[in-house]
């Protein structure tokens, strides 16, 4: 496993600490990783001579890690995203999976789902999706590798609607967490979900086509709308931002809470705001719109009822 090295406040080093005492101490105190993880401060020697590759980084940077593996990894290599989030580019939105596919140049399927980390952790139950392109088989082998009692993982052949639901959910988590702060209740945290799971569909189906109705009834899809929206970092920090009136960056208070873990709503709200202006769609998503918005100081926290209440264009 390939960690950014860091030193901990003891003066240690994380990879160390790791594998040391088996436990990633600064990100998931308390969780004993499987004896045969060990922690590689060396992004090249981690990858090394391995057929399957699995990328679990946030998506701000990716591209950079992927241009440093380039000729280091074997070409018959098979990939697997569980990142969150897409690059915005000048010809439009690049999705995680083709930008590991379009620079190493090899197969690139997606993991998303209802699992917030901790929870999986303890051995709670939880299920995952997979989605891939073409090839059934190497499907089969990520849901065999993922695959325990405790966390079921189906395949689907649609790689851009799983890994779109996975990045689109912490945009309406950030909204969800600002009717948290705002002490609104449940019947607006039910409303606003409902919006942005609509949101999510069309937005999904205007950037690619293909992508199936189906995929949203997976876990990736609605599951991981309900559970990111009711617990994970995004609504969490999103809450804490309501609550201050929006006087405290959400900088500053991902610092503060998160420890050094990253927010993904955040900048993927700003990254599909951008794709949103450049096509004149901004209209048909007001949630998506509102939370760029409110989370970049545009607008007020009550703002995220205010607007989400107009009139949009049924898809």
């Amino acid at each position: 496993m390939w960690v950014y090295e860091e030193t901990l406040q003891s003066g240690e080093k994380l990879t160390d600490a790791i594998n040391r005492t088996n436990e990633n101490v600064k990100y998931l105190p308390g969780i004993k990783l499987g004896k045969n993880v060990v922690a590689d401060p060396d992004l090249e020697n981690a990858v090394r001579d391995a057929d399957m590759l699995v990328f679990v980084t946030p998506h701000q940077f990716m591209e950079g890690i992927c241009k440093r593996l380039v000729g280091k990894i074997r070409p018959d290599a098979e990939a697997i995203s569980l990142v969150k989030g897409m690059e915005v580019k000048m010809e439009g939105p690049c999705m995680i999976s083709s930008l590991i596919s379009q620079i190493l140049g090899i197969n690139c399927s997606v993991l998303m789902g209802a699992n917030i980390a901790n929870e999986i952790a303890v051995e709670k139950f939880s299920e995952a999706t997979v989605g891939y392109r073409q090839n059934r088989d190497v499907a089969e082998r990520w849901v065999q590798l993922f695959y325990t009692p405790y966390f079921i993982v189906t395949a689907v052949q649609d790689v851009e609607g799983v890994e779109l639901c996975g990045t689109l959910k912490n945009v309406v988590a950030i909204a969800a967490g600002f009717v948290d702060g705002l002490e609104m209740g449940n019947n607006t945290k039910a409303a606003i979900m409902r919006l942005g799971l609509r949101e999510m569909k069309a937005f999904s189906k205007l950037l690619f086509p293909s992508v199936k109705d189906s995929t949203f009834f997976e876990s990736c899809g609605v599951a991981d709308l309900i559970t990111t929206c009711l617990g994970g970092r995004n609504r969490k920090v999103a809450e804490a931002y309501a609550k201050n009136g929006g006087k405290r960056s959400f900088d500053e208070l991902e610092a503060e809470m998160l420890q050094g873990q990253k927010l993904q709503g955040v900048s993927t709200a700003r990254e599909v705001y951008e794709v949103l202006s450049h096509r004149g769609w901004l209209e048909l998503f007001p949630l998506f719109s509102t939370v760029h918005e409110i989370s970049s100081g545009l607008l007020p926290p009550s703002a995220i009822v205010e607007y989400s209440e107009k009139q949009v264009r049924s898809f």
